[in-house]
């Protein structure tokens, strides 16, 4: 009897601690689900999404940026010369270096991600979520107009927030490119950002800002508006998954983002790599004079040159940033 009144106690002892256990669960996922619903909580996390999801896409496609911007700036200030590839150009920097060295610059795309991606899809959200609250107030869907504005506005304004990073991201990619007693060998992208800041002043970390907003405002243009429309008329003329639609918008997105921005991409390049020359001046003068210099000294098509390459960076980049995304809104609803 006295064994059996032992079991019997150690049994309940053990059912109570589970008990315990599981109502310790439902309150810690209780007060959980009320912080992700609090308004300040709310409010945010379209922002945090947004950067972290943006983070995951830069570290996996930074060797495509890297061999995108070099491609850029091959054959500066001529028509003629061999034609650099993709395939060249990652021989060329493997050559000249290591395997890493395709992953140059990844601090400062991190950071740019950090900031631009966090602001742009975070604004984006925001923006649509006013708009559909108008939309549904007027008796009508959001509309191609409602996408195309939020996602230009988005752009716009995470790009000047962001610009700085971006700055230190190409200086830090191109550096490779000087000859060794003029290169900064920049150690991470605050080194970058103290030596452009005390060489040139703080004003210089804005270099290229107009195209980089205009560029920004044509690839969310091309991304977010596109995206989110493609999305909406594959679910309402499909019979595709949730996970099929959205690969499927994503790609269509990456198509339209690449071209409307990439000529905006290839001034914006060029004009934060310039550096003075041993006259005092700059190779170019601004957006116009860039646009108008690279159409005279080297042909129209230049704008658009590796844009097989670009759109391999931004269509991944895009499928990536807004799957994880999706996913991460759907982990925080």
């Amino acid at each position: 009897m006295a064994g059996g009144s032992v079991r019997q106690a150690a049994e309940s002892a053990r059912n109570k601690t589970s008990e315990i256990i599981a109502a310790a669960r439902a309150d810690g996922m209780a007060v959980s689900h009320d912080l992700l619903h609090t308004p300040y909580i709310r409010a945010a996390l379209p922002f945090i999404n947004g950067g972290l999801s943006g983070m995951v896409a830069t570290f996996v496609i930074q060797p495509v940026d890297m061999v995108k911007v070099r491609i850029q700036l091959a054959g500066e200030g001529s028509s003629g010369g061999p034609r650099a590839t993709p395939l060249s150009v990652t021989r060329q920097i493997i050559a000249s270096g290591k395997v890493l060295d395709l992953y140059t610059g990844l601090s400062a795309g991190l950071l740019r991600q950090a900031v631009y991606t966090t602001a742009r899809l975070g604004f984006f959200d925001t923006f649509m979520g006013s708009l559909k609250i108008r939309a549904t107030g007027q008796g009508r869907e959001v509309g191609f107009a409602d996408r195309a504005t939020a996602g230009l506005t988005a752009g716009g304004l995470a790009a000047m927030i962001g610009n700085p990073a971006d700055l230190a991201l190409i200086r830090m990619q191109t550096d490779g490119l000087k000859p060794l007693a003029e290169r900064k060998n920049y150690k991470s992208v605050i080194d970058a950002l103290s030596c452009i800041a005390k060489s040139e002043g703080v004003g210089a970390l804005w270099a290229g800002a107009a195209p980089t907003v205009v560029r920004a405002m044509a690839l969310n243009f091309g991304q977010l508006a596109f995206f989110s429309e493609a999305k909406a008329q594959l679910k309402k003329n499909t019979d595709l998954s949730a996970r099929a639609q959205t690969l499927s918008a994503s790609a269509i997105a990456g198509f339209f983002a690449s071209f409307f921005s990439l000529p905006f991409d290839f001034v914006k390049t060029r004009l934060q790599k310039q550096s003075r020359g041993p006259d005092g001046k700059l190779p170019y003068k601004g957006m116009a004079d860039c646009f108008t210099k690279v159409a005279k000294q080297e042909g129209l098509l230049r704008f658009y040159r590796g844009f097989g390459t670009y759109y391999v960076r931004i269509a991944p980049h895009a499928m990536v940033t807004l799957i994880v995304a999706d996913y991460l809104g759907w982990l925080t609803k």
